[in-house]
């Protein structure tokens, strides 16, 4: 497991920055280049200690809790496992239990007058192509919708 990291300066407060990274209409924009044939979602309660689910069109994804929270500061989910379409969870395979337990966080810091966002990911060696494709594709559309809305 590594854990790979990503920066970002965005003129625009931290709340605007973390209603993009969150918003129902954003999340998919910006989240697209990691699984560019469906669009994604976020479906969560919000709580730590809560579920939060991120799935594809089809309803498939990861099932996830929130770990840490400090709106608009960080938020940290620890992701737990897979969910199918018919919406059965995955926690205990073989497979799941590979990784199980990774954290993915996203930090909003106060910059000179401006946002500095920082993400970290913890993925398997495999992935880390993909994950640097998604998140430096995607953190440059928070960084324009961020600045422009």
């Amino acid at each position: 497991m590594e854990t790979l990291s990503y920066e970002i300066i965005i003129n625009a407060p931290k709340q605007k920055i973390w209603d993009i990274l969150w918003g129902s209409e954003t999340y998919s924009e910006w989240t697209k280049f990691f699984n560019p044939d469906s669009a994604s979602t976020i479906k969560s309660d919000w709580q730590v200690g809560g579920k939060t689910y991120f799935v594809n069109a089809e309803g498939a994804g990861m099932v996830s809790t929130i770990d840490s929270l400090e709106k608009p500061d960080q938020i940290i989910f620890k992701h737990l496992g897979m969910v199918d379409k018919e919406g059965n969870e995955d926690t205990q395979s073989k497979e799941v239990m590979e990784w199980s337990g990774c954290f993915e966080k996203y930090i909003l810091i106060d910059f000179d007058g401006k946002t500095k966002l920082h993400t970290e990911v913890q993925v398997e060696k495999a992935w880390r192509d993909h994950m640097d494709e998604g998140f430096n594709k995607g953190l440059q559309i928070v960084k324009e919708l961020s600045e422009v809305r």
